[in-house]
């Protein structure tokens, strides 16, 4: 992957997005059902699009509220909706759009108190903390396109498990929201309120959603630890929704923490553009996150989330980690610091997660359980316990309270922040020196990702392949154990294919969202060792979707 020039530096005024023309446009453009990327299309985390490219504007939100009323509806979901949203600056007018929607439908609805900004984890948590005590469940909507760019709006539902919606549901959204969206122009079957009667409508309340989250911490994690360290400690929001948050955490639990950036501006102007020369909050991004790293030295310890928090960035002395390093290190420490938790709570990861996971596991004697890209996959693993932490190798992860039950069911950037400061904190000594130990003791496996382009017709034949049509017996000069297209857990299809050697692996999956195959490659015996099964796996990919049918 080529390295943009201006990587790492402050986007110029030419590069920022238009917010007039982007906000003009949510509210004037059309978009048209017949077209597939105007259309509502659910991927791992929802709706996403922009409304300069009529894939996220006001009539998709409309529908996909209305459906979301419906489907609750049918489902008998009567308790409260928790929306929330992020700092995009499409989120606030969809926001406005939504509650229009609900109110109309006459849904009880809770907002966070004057109207702020809710992370992701913040409304999962909500929703769980509501239906351990009520029978009629609550379930969330959150209006965020995560870490994408500044253009880009997101819309995704929470059900009453807390998390990211299956794709039974989300299924079902979509095929109700695209109906109602190609029947947009007469406004037929969306009930809808003007903004003023919405607000002013009985269903819709306020409740401080920050101070139930902040104040609950200490269920999760283990607060006087950190007090007590006396860690200097770092937090940039990245412009996004725990701008509000990191203070009043701090001042909770008397943690020694400074927020390095409280700026909240729509073009995210303040963000370094990432390796590819665009915005993107991504906090696991070296390039992203180069201004907090200047300032490495001024802390024991620094972190920050993407603009709905629901994904971490850990930096230590030595620098930003590498999500699944840091991933390893927190199992390592979870699985032996929580002593209620059930002594076959296991770890859970996604496919294309670092197999260091699965050394953790197998030494303490806890199963890994391999599921499909996609925290939903974990929602039943978190919900009962058979997991006490979840993890994706793009930097989100959850785990469960000291009690052993759900703290939240979708990824928790704040959580996993304050873990690492726990963890420093407990061993006297950063996540980064502790994932070294982790290494002399189990290997250190070289990762990378790479993206290839990938037209439709090869992204259709991704559909035909299948561990029979994959005749391979070896990667990199090490023996194969196996061939996967569904997932060892819960045997759900991985999208894609994942071949396993003595000494490492490859995956490949197209992306959701773009027109790309991501490859996904490990070693255990170096980073030459990995470069030859990245050259090998591409080579079999183009052999196979060149010749599927």
């Amino acid at each position: 992957m080529s390295l943009h020039p201006l990587a790492g530096t402050l986007p110029a005024p030419d590069l920022l997005v238009d917010i007039p023309a982007l906000i003009a446009a949510y509210y004037t453009d059309m978009p048209d059902a017949a077209v597939p990327a105007e259309r509502i299309a659910f991927g791992t985390s929802g709706h996403r699009g922009s409304s300069l490219k009529r894939s996220f504007n006001e009539a998709h939100i409309l529908a996909m509220t209305q459906a979301v009323c419906e489907l609750r509806r049918q489902d008998g979901v009567g308790g409260p909706l928790y929306l929330g949203m992020d700092t995009h600056a499409l989120s606030e007018p969809a926001f406005r759009s939504a509650l229009e929607v609900l109110a109309a439908n006459d849904i009880p609805v809770l907002i966070q108190t004057g109207g702020g900004y809710t992370p992701t984890p913040v409304i999962s948590h909500a929703i769980l903390n509501w239906n351990r005590t009520n029978t009629a469940k609550a379930d969330g909507i959150v209006i965020t396109p995560s870490h994408n760019a500044p253009a880009d709006g997101g819309f995704k539902y929470n059900p009453p498990h807390g998390g990211p919606a299956d794709t039974a549901i989300t299924a079902r959204i979509e095929k109700r929201a695209n109906a109602l969206l190609a029947d947009a122009g007469t406004g037929s079957g969306i009930k809808r309120l003007s903004l003023a009667r919405a607000k002013k409508a009985d269903c819709i309340r306020e409740a401080d959603l920050r101070r139930a989250y902040v104040a609950d911490l200490g269920n999760v994690l283990n607060m006087p630890a950190i007090a007590a360290s006396g860690l200097r400690l770092g937090a940039d929001p990245l412009g996004g929704a725990t701008v509000a948050y990191w203070e009043p955490i701090a001042e909770t639990y008397g943690l020694n923490l400074v927020v390095v950036n409280k700026e909240v501006d729509p073009t995210f102007r303040f963000i370094p553009l990432d390796h590819d020369g665009t915005t993107r909050m991504d906090c696991s991004s070296p390039y992203a996150m180069a201004a907090l790293l200047r300032s490495k030295d001024n802390f024991d310890l620094a972190f920050g989330c993407d603009p709905d928090s629901d994904r971490h960035g850990i930096v230590t002395p030595n620098g930003l980690m590498n999500p699944n390093h840091y991933l390893s290190v927190a199992a390592w420490h979870l699985l032996q610091n929580r002593p209620a938790w059930p002594a076959a709570a296991g770890i859970g990861k996604t496919v294309v997660t670092s197999s260091m996971l699965n050394r953790v596991g197998e030494a303490l004697g806890r199963p890994v359980l391999e599921v499909p890209v996609g925290f939903k996959w974990f929602v039943p693993y978190l919900f009962d316990a058979t997991c006490g932490l979840g993890c994706e190798e793009s930097a989100g992860a959850s785990c469960l309270r000291f009690d052993a039950t759900p703290w939240s069911t979708d990824k928790d950037g704040p959580l996993l922040c304050l873990l690492a400061a726990e963890i420093a904190a407990c061993h006297g000594a950063s996540p980064s020196d502790l994932y070294q130990t982790l290494t002399e003791r189990f290997g250190a496996p070289a990762y990378a990702r790479v993206d290839s382009p990938l037209e439709p017709a090869r992204r259709a034949r991704f559909a035909s392949l299948s561990a029979a049509s994959l005749p391979v017996n070896s990667l990199a000069g090490s023996p194969v154990t196996s061939v996967l297209t569904q997932a060892p857990a819960n045997q759900a299809s991985i999208g894609g294919i994942k071949i396993i050697s003595r000494d490492g692996w490859f995956a490949a999956r197209p992306s959701g969202t773009e027109p790309i195959c991501k490859v996904y490659t490990e070693s255990f015996l170096g980073e030459d060792h990995r470069k030859n099964i990245e050259g090998e796996a591409v080579e079999l990919l183009n052999q196979m979707l060149d010749t599927a049918s």
